[in-house]
Parts: structure tokens; C-alpha cells; sequence
């Protein structure tokens, strides 16, 4: 019986191990891609990683002509928040495709 529990305990190591390995790859992946968010109808854009890291801020120079700075500051928020949940959103499948669905354990 001691025989069979070893076997099974290398079997679960192996399994650990290959999980750690894809998921440090999907880290990789995430780091490379990009997701968008918007406010203002596309007048502010936001693009993060999938590892949540703003990487791009776009404003639409048309929008000087139509709204104020609180204005200006309230639509970055809300793309940047847009953006960051889309991040989110993307490494959670991303993990989820490894981990069984428990998510992106932690990654942010």
C-alpha cells in the first residue's frame, strides 16, 4: 500500500508542477496582451495588459472643444476602471483554463 501511495503522490507532484509551468507561461501571455476600455462614447481610450497594467492613454483631441477638466478627469477614471476590469476579465479565462475555474488566484 506504501507503494501505491508513493506512486500517487509523484503522479500529484507532476500534475503540480505542469500547472505551475502553464500557468507562469499564461503570465507570459497576459504581459503581452492588450485590452481596451472607453468612455465618452471612444473619446478617451485606455489600454491595459492582461496583467493590468495601464500601458496606453488615448484622448481625442476633439474633446478639448466639448468638456471641461472635471469632465476630462471623470471620463480617464472611468476608462481606466473599464480597461482594468477587462484585464480582469481576461486573465480569470485565461486562468480559469488551467486552475479548473478557481479564477486567477491572486493575480491581482
Amino acid at each position: 500500500m506504501a507503494m501505491g501511495g508513493m506512486g500517487n503522490m509523484n503522479k500529484i507532484m507532476k500534475q503540480a508542477q505542469k500547472m505551475q509551468a502553464d500557468m507562469a507561461k499564461v503570465q507570459e501571455e497576459l504581459g503581452n496582451d492588450r485590452v481596451d476600455g472607453s468612455a465618452g462614447g471612444g473619446m478617451v481610450t485606455v489600454t491595459a495588459t492582461g496583467q493590468g497594467d495601464v500601458v496606453a492613454v488615448r484622448v481625442d483631441p476633439q474633446i478639448f472643444e466639448e468638456a471641461d477638466v472635471e469632465m476630462l478627469e471623470d471620463l480617464i477614471l472611468a476608462a481606466v476602471n473599464d480597461a482594468l476590469r477587462r484585464s480582469k476579465q481576461l486573465a480569470e479565462e485565461k486562468m480559469g483554463r488551467i486552475t479548473g475555474g478557481l479564477g486567477s488566484m491572486g493575480l491581482f
